[in-house]
């Protein structure tokens, strides 16, 4: 597979999760939908990407699994930037395209903020990473399945987190869904946890991952490895 399939696709991948689940949170603004529909429009857009092009790229399209992918060496240092750049090229495409149809405000009206009423900015940092630690480890897990059904599973825990996370954080686990609406929308506010708490999520994820997978408890050779 040639690296610029890998990266269309991964653009691609994202532009449809971040294109369809952030739609979906302004279809409920209209259609009276809520939390149910949301998180079931972003599993269901994950699932309709990995089905389509996951087979060409691995079918991340989020900054946070890339992450955990490199620290268990599946992919390349190059290979992970490439999938960024692809992964926030995406998302903000489709974000433009809601902007482009109905507004720019509509678009700033989907950025992830975290709760204030039950939730403080550290509480949102802890819940970002605890949430795609579990989404991270699932996709870790689950794509050795040589099973097409593993984007099920894929796509229903990233339901299952936005079940949960939604009314707290707004359960981004995604650097790139949160990015592209706080740029298009031009509205960064809080954004360093959707961006922090990912990243950190993914390492923990990578160490249980290790820890109980694979029962690996000497992690330092693998650091090693990627240095």
């Amino acid at each position: 597979m040639e690296n610029w399939q890998k990266y269309a696709a991964e653009a691609y991948g994202t532009f449809v999760l971040v294109g369809v689940g952030t739609g979906a949170i302004l279809a409920a603004s209209v259609a009276g939908g809520g939390i149910i529909e949301i998180a079931f429009a972003f599993g269901l857009a994950l699932m309709a990407a990995l089905y389509t092009v996951g087979r060409i790229s691995g079918g991340h399209f989020n900054p946070a699994v890339t992450l955990g992918m490199f620290l268990d060496q599946r992919i390349s240092a190059a290979d992970m930037v490439g999938y960024w750049v692809a992964q926030v090229a995406g998302g903000i495409l489709a974000s433009l395209a809601l902007a482009f149809i109905i507004s720019k405000d509509a678009v700033a009206g989907t950025i992830t903020a975290v709760n204030s009423q039950f939730v403080d900015t550290f509480g949102g940092f802890v819940g970002e990473a605890l949430l795609t630690m579990i989404f991270v480890m699932a996709v870790l897990v689950m794509s050795k399945s040589t099973s097409y059904t593993k984007y099920l599973g894929i796509g229903f825990t990233l339901t299952a987190v936005h079940l949960i996370g939604i009314p707290f954080t707004g359960a981004s686990v995604n650097p790139a869904r949160s990015l592209a609406p706080a740029i298009v929308g031009g509205e960064y506010s809080d954004i360093w946890i959707y961006l922090a708490g990912p990243a950190a999520g993914a390492v923990l994820a990578w160490v249980l991952y290790k820890f109980i997978v694979t029962g690996d408890t000497d992690l330092v050779d693998d650091i090693k490895d990627m240095v």
